[in-house]
């Protein structure tokens, strides 16, 4: 067996097992579950050995080549993004096994490991169409995922339909157009063929409205603040930390592909940072006036999704030379990770507390810091990650884009970088604060006490972005070597 064919198996083995754990017993669905993952894990890792030594990883799918074929790639941008995926993935189930209410039902296994098929389909998937296949089943699950809290998420699940069905109904037509002005579907084919010119440009814009739309970036994030409170905890943090990636990645990918090509690629490319700019703001501000910890975690990650954004017009400016590009292409990305492991953390803390006290509003959580101490460690540790402060990965991440916008000369990214993270600060320090009980107030006990794997689980996660923060250069390393365009 060749590396090459490892590659299909990322989506092969979790959704084999999401067919199997549909008609096994309950009991053995977190089991089935949990091994198909630590599995997927091992062929991650296996990948990036071989893309840290040698290099992209490629494959054709029954021998359909490109342009029209069904191909498959990992270099080194998608192999971090696929061990986010089994880290995260892996966390939920844990905790989903140890307590049944962080997960809403045992529907969600079989979801959960739909949801990761296409997920990790969409970081290896080398050709447009495959990636509006990929899409539409993360789609599918996520909405599923969400409707498992209950009659109260009915409406949430189907507001995030109707916003995530016409984001991939944009990337369709963008696909449609690319396809009828090159007769090619495989991204790099089709970037070569695509001639500069309106069509291109028109292209560019469908796929980013329609992205826009699927991972919440202002204005289109109305459906986020509305899914996460509804939405089991582990749902939650399986949305946030991994389902918006997937179309940022895609975003990533498409603007890295014609960037260089399309003339007009720079002046999208910087509005839509300029939304995310403003989403930085504006759910920054938000997440300080909510009163409910998923709430003000939910409008974290509108505020997070902005950051993400700015990476595209720092990749494709040719101010400063290759190493501002090369910096913003690895600060997003390395950003990204640590926005996942933070945030995956902060809401399977959120459930632990939920579990606990009977509910998310933050001046009914006094005394947490008391009563779970890890929890409320996870919850620190988390908020400081997100704030990019150092020693956490998320510092990594700022930090790059820093240099990045001061290479470039694009002063007013560094403006919204401060500004982010003090408002950042403040609503981590609110829900802080909310676990605290006041001065000589015995704090209440919690009316539930959850298994001690739910402590256990977030606060590994929070850690684990301290310790990439402290040892990022491998991981850097292989971001840059994958920049786009070849600068790096």
């Amino acid at each position: 067996m060749t590396i090459e064919t490892l590659l299909p198996l990322l989506i092969l083995v979790p959704l084999v097992a999401a067919l199997a754990v549909a008609v096994l017993p309950a009991r053995w669905r977190p089991g089935v579950s949990i091994a198909a993952l630590v599995a997927t894990g091992g062929v991650t890792g296996v990948l990036w050995g071989a893309v840290a030594s040698a290099g992209p990883v490629g494959t054709e799918l029954a021998g359909w080549a490109p342009p029209l074929g069904i191909a498959l790639s990992a270099d080194g941008a998608s192999v971090p993004m696929l061990a986010l995926s089994c880290v995260v993935m892996l966390a939920v189930a844990i905790v989903g096994a140890a307590d049944r209410r962080m997960i809403g039902g045992d529907r969600f296994w079989t979801l959960m490991l739909a949801a990761v098929a296409a997920v990790n389909g969409v970081f290896i998937a080398a050709d447009l169409f495959t990636i509006y296949v990929l899409l539409e089943l993360v789609t599918l699950a996520a909405v599923a995922l969400v409707a498992l809290g209950g009659r109260t998420a009915a409406a949430a699940a189907l507001r995030y339909l109707f916003v995530a069905v016409t984001g991939s109904l944009f990337y369709l037509l963008a696909v449609a157009l690319v396809y009828a002005e090159t007769g090619a579907l495989d991204l790099a084919a089709a970037a070569e063929r695509m001639p500069d010119g309106p069509i291109a440009a028109v292209v560019l814009a469908l796929a980013a409205v329609g992205m826009a739309a699927k991972m919440a970036l202002f204005p289109l994030h109305s459906w986020l603040p509305v899914a996460h409170p509804a939405a089991p905890a582990a749902v939650s943090a399986l949305l946030s930390a991994l389902v918006i990636k997937a179309s940022l990645f895609v975003l990533w990918r498409l603007f890295g592909a014609f960037g260089d090509r399309v003339d007009v690629a720079p002046l999208i490319a910087t509005i839509v940072a300029a939304a995310g700019a403003a989403g930085v703001v504006w759910g920054g501000a938000m997440a300080l006036r909510r009163d409910r910890l998923k709430t003000v975690i939910a409008y974290s990650t509108v505020a997070q999704v902005g950051y993400l954004v700015m990476i595209l017009p720092l990749m494709l400016g040719d101010v400063g030379g290759p190493s501002g590009a090369e910096a913003g292409w690895s600060g997003g990305v390395v950003l990204a990770l640590a926005h996942g492991l933070a945030k995956a953390a902060l809401f399977l803390a959120a459930g632990a507390l939920v579990i606990a006290y009977g509910g998310d509003r933050l001046d009914g959580l006094r005394g947490a810091l008391a009563r779970m101490p890890m929890t409320a460690a996870t919850v620190g540790i988390a908020g400081v990650g997100l704030a990019g402060l150092p020693p956490t990965l998320g510092f990594v991440g700022k930090w790059q884009l820093l240099e990045s916008s001061l290479a470039q000369g694009a002063w007013w990214w560094v403006a919204v970088l401060l500004v982010g993270g003090l408002l950042t600060f403040g609503y981590v320090a609110r829900m802080l604060r909310a676990i605290f009980a006041p001065p000589g107030e015995d704090p209440p006990p919690p009316g539930d006490v959850p298994p001690r794997i739910l402590a256990i689980v977030p606060f590994a996660l929070a850690v684990g972005s301290v310790l990439l923060g402290l040892f990022p250069a491998p991981i850097v390393s292989l971001i840059e070597a994958a920049l786009p365009g070849g600068a790096a």
